[in-house]
């Protein structure tokens, strides 16, 4: 039974009992199931289900009981890794099994790759030797500072029932509302993310936004969150906690943001983490403090060959997001201003690939307006539902179910012969050294670099192309390594999501055509069988270099065999690369134009034709048979009457 709702809500919580042999696992289960102590418990136990009504949460909780036994080691191994907490036990009155913990129990779960809390458990308090007491902070300090995944320790008595429901209860806690996403134990302090989710929050409750919430807005606050407001006497002293701990707390106006942080470092502290985790579900963070799906409209795409795109509406707020970051109004983002922009979203999204290096920025490495808004649509049409969260987590405040938008499909656009597109993607094939690095680094206003450095995997470029008449399309350029072809080209909807393929060669190279030529072959045969055949462009590369003989003649040939435009001749440094962008972009937006067609196709296309015409002549037979059927039976009932 799945764990989690489809709102991504837990709906139970599975905890996994371990610990050596004879330290009180199925005594402990059995004891907090049945409230007493039981006279005969079996080696292992059955799974065992505490109510939703058991603990405050109404989450229920299934325990699992397991042997230390070698035969059961692959069962065990199992249900560890199924686990969402794991209860490792050890026996007051051995202390050789507490030992244990951190020489094998511990270690073994980190060599699983067992990542969830762990509750440490010492039953059988009531055994304890009170000649010899223990002070169980001072003994477990040093292990849980070896150990960050231990969430708490506690001692038990099954025979007593002293804290025995408690066992259970921490455990529960520690996944329903866990310390670790929100805490740096060993820094004492909010972790990054979450400080970003409450930034967010105390910005979206500062309705007035003069950087502090007064008396009423911490009341809605409260009301939101809690379903109960806030008496008059306990917002005083709610202010008066915060200005004797924190600096700047509390301002004439109301609790700032640097209280709103204390106050909820303060919970965690206190061990009450439920408090900020209420807060922040009730926001639509889920535990990895991204917003969850249920608060995420993402449009669906209902066929491969669409794609989706920002609405303009959402490109507007954008526009007025950078004017309002872009502090010194030079045109462009220093790192700290994007970083502004980016303050309420759970990370940064263009720090990692493929955002990091694919777009416009100056030469001080700034982000211009272009290259902004272009990164936006490289994520929405990669990500649609990664660039939808960050535009909420930003402030985007119109409905964000009309935010993002779904393309018509390509195909039905070359039926058309026409299309609706603001953002085209264009693939990039060619051979090593034909100049696909350099066309995307020009592209993005990039020098030219004689350094030769291959690619490895997929690289894109996203940039913002003005067209005669001054048109805008934001045009994405997605190089593919010549080594990976043949694995791309193995997905039969690889070219579904392709507004126009470009193929690159070195006019000098005689070896650099051919291989080119072999590409552009491969790809309009992969078009030609899946339905998603593209439009196609040759660029003769480094044309400014001495052409290989024949050079030419070959490259026109082809391209008049395949009914396409003839090669677009560029040189070495991409000088007028702005026309050839201009003619990409062309090429797109007439996406029933320069399809390639093999000679395969065309006889495919012949014999759909030979067919077509004479399911026509059958039907147009047929109809004359039937007009001149019943002109007969006319004729006869005439004739009779």
């Amino acid at each position: 039974m799945p764990s989690r709702s489809a709102a991504g809500v837990r709906t139970g919580v599975r905890v996994v009992v371990a610990g050596d042999r004879g330290t009180g696992k199925s005594s402990l289960i059995s004891a907090a199931a049945s409230d007493s102590f039981p006279e005969y418990v079996p080696a292992v136990l059955p799974p065992t289900r505490l109510p939703s009504d058991f603990y405050p949460d109404g989450v229920p909780v299934t325990i699992i009981d397991t042997s230390s036994s070698m035969e059961s080691r692959v069962k065990l191994n199992d249900e560890l890794k199924r686990a969402d907490a794991v209860v490792l036990t050890y026996a007051c009155d051995q202390t050789m099994t507490l030992s244990r913990l951190s020489t094998f129990w511990l270690p073994e779960l980190r060599k699983l790759e067992v990542k969830v809390p762990v509750i440490v458990v010492g039953c059988k308090l009531d055994l304890r030797d009170e000649r010899q007491p223990m002070n169980l902070e001072q003994v477990m300090a040093p292990i849980m500072q070896q150990f960050r995944e231990i969430e708490i320790c506690i001692e038990c008595s099954s025979a007593t029932l002293i804290q025995v429901p408690d066992v259970f209860y921490y455990a529960q806690k520690a996944v329903l509302h866990p310390t670790s996403p929100l805490f740096d134990q060993e820094k004492q302090s909010l972790k990054p993310r979450c400080i970003r989710s409450l930034k967010r929050i105390f910005m979206l409750c500062d309705h007035d936004m003069d950087g502090a919430l007064s008396d009423a807005e911490l009341n809605d606050f409260q009301v939101k969150c809690f379903n109960a407001p806030l008496q008059p006497a306990e917002i005083v002293g709610v202010k008066r906690v915060v200005q004797e701990r924190i600096r700047g707390g509390v301002s004439d106006l109301g609790l700032t943001i640097d209280g709103f942080l204390f106050l909820h470092a303060l919970f965690i502290e206190k061990g009450r983490p439920e408090t900020t985790w209420a807060v922040l579900r009730k926001f639509g963070y889920d535990d990895d403090l991204k917003l969850r799906d249920d608060v995420l409209p993402v449009p669906t795409k209902h066929a491969p060959d669409q794609s989706v795109e920002l609405a303009n509406e959402a490109v507007d707020f954008l526009r007025g997001i950078f004017r309002f970051c872009d502090c010194d109004n030079d045109g462009s983002l220093q790192p700290s201003e994007l970083d502004d922009i980016f303050a309420t979203a759970p990370d940064s999204p263009w720090t990692v690939d493929p955002y990091v290096d694919a777009a416009e920025r100056t030469a001080e490495g700034n982000l211009t307006l272009n290259g902004f808004l272009s990164e936006w649509a490289l994520m929405t049409n990669l990500d649609p539902s990664c660039s939808l969260a960050n535009l909420i987590s930003i402030g985007y405040g119109g409905d964000p179910a009309s935010a993002l938008r779904v393309t018509r499909r390509r195909s039905a656009d070359r039926k058309k012969q026409r299309t609706e597109r603001n953002v085209f993607h264009c693939f990039v094939f060619g051979p090593k050294g034909s100049g696909k690095s350099a066309l995307l680094n020009s592209f993005l206003g990039r020098p030219f670099s004689r350094n030769y450095t291959p690619t490895y995997g997929v690289r894109y470029a996203a940039n913002v192309v003005e067209q005669i008449g001054g048109t805008q399309k934001t045009l994405i350029l997605q190089e593919i390594a010549e080594d990976g072809v043949k694995k791309f080209l193995s997905n039969k909807e690889c070219l579904a999501a392709c507004d126009v393929a470009v193929f690159l060669y070195d006019s000098s190279d005689e070896h650099s055509w051919k291989r080119s030529r072999e590409l552009l072959l491969d790809v309009a045969r992969k078009g030609e069988e899946s339905g998603y055949a593209v439009p196609c462009l040759l660029i003769a590369a480094k044309d400014d270099l001495d052409p290989y003989p024949m050079a030419l003649q070959n490259s026109t040939r082809v391209t008049q065999q395949l009914g396409m435009e003839a090669p677009i001749p560029v040189g070495v440094k991409l000088r007028d690369s702005k026309n050839l962008l201009c003619r990409i972009v062309s090429a797109a937006e007439h996406p029933n134009m320069s399809i390639p067609e093999t000679e395969k196709g065309k006889k495919r296309k012949q014999y759909r034709r030979l067919v077509n015409s004479s399911l026509m002549f059958v039907s147009v037979g047929a109809a004359v048979a039937v007009v001149g059927l019943a002109a007969y039976r006319v004729y006869a009932a005439r004739k009779n009457t």
